[in-house]
């Protein structure tokens, strides 16, 4: 790291694994080169959840692939530059291996942070606000230490074959509310990110898990970024030291 690298970038929801191999590996490149790029600049990297459309970390197995992004994202934490990674709701089964292999500090709630004097308050949004109740059930028993054991007693490949289709049912449930914002009453992390505000003054909220880009005005002070995605939209945000963008890559 040098003293030109000054910006925090944000960016999720990649998905990797979805829909096919092949789809995924052009979008899997397509992220390696993007990080080529930002590594020039970057202070810090935030990768806020669902990297992969499944991942799960049986004691001695790791799923197959991904051998690029993870790779370059050895590279990058090697050259001095810090990553952080929350986990979403399609990879939060990680375990010890970011950290270990990576040197890449794993959470799985909301963090505050402190960047060039504003406060930002990071995570995945997963389960956040009000609503999405059947989802929360499910989220209290994918984190159940004793399921996530019972899961791993299966053998890798119906244990992944279970997922990948769990996985593709939860797309086709949410695709078509992913595509438009619903208005700032129906969407929920707006909801939470008000609560929170009534407590405690953030600049910055910074999200995925909606798959829609947004740039929201909460009041005069403070914002709700969402990420979007690297399936449709290539959105990221980026810091600069006193303002942030929502922007989107274009080769």
């Amino acid at each position: 790291m040098t003293a030109n690298n000054t910006k925090t970038y944000f960016l999720s929801d990649f998905h990797l694994g979805a829909p096919d191999h092949a789809t995924s590996l052009e979008r899997e490149k397509k992220i390696v080169r993007f990080l080529d790029e930002i590594k020039k600049d970057a202070a810090h990297i935030f990768i806020v959840g669902d990297l992969f459309d499944f991942w799960y970390e049986y004691r001695t197995v790791v799923p197959k692939g991904y051998v690029r992004i993870l790779g370059k994202l050895a590279e990058i934490t090697d050259s001095g530059i810090p990553i952080s990674f929350f986990v979403g709701n399609h990879d939060m089964w990680m375990k010890g291996y970011f950290q270990k292999e990576l040197n890449i500090p794993v959470y799985f709630e909301p963090k505050e942070y402190v960047f060039g004097g504003k406060k930002f308050l990071i995570g995945h949004g997963d389960g956040l606000g009000p609503g999405d109740h059947g989802y929360k059930f499910m989220k209290k028993i994918f984190r159940n230490p004793i399921c996530q054991w019972l899961f791993g007693i299966l053998p890798p490949a119906a244990g992944v074959g279970l997922a990948n289709f769990l996985s593709r049912r939860s797309r086709a449930v949410t695709g078509e509310t992913d595509e438009k914002f619903l208005g700032e009453d129906k969407e929920w992390l707006i909801s939470y990110c008000r609560d929170e505000l009534k407590q405690k003054h953030y600049d910055y909220f910074i999200f995925g898990h909606r798959h829609l880009p947004i740039d929201f005005s909460l009041n005069s002070e403070s914002r709700y970024i969402n990420l979007g995605d690297w399936i449709r939209y290539d959105s990221y945000a980026v810091f600069d030291g006193a303002t942030i963008e929502l922007k989107f890559y274009k080769e």
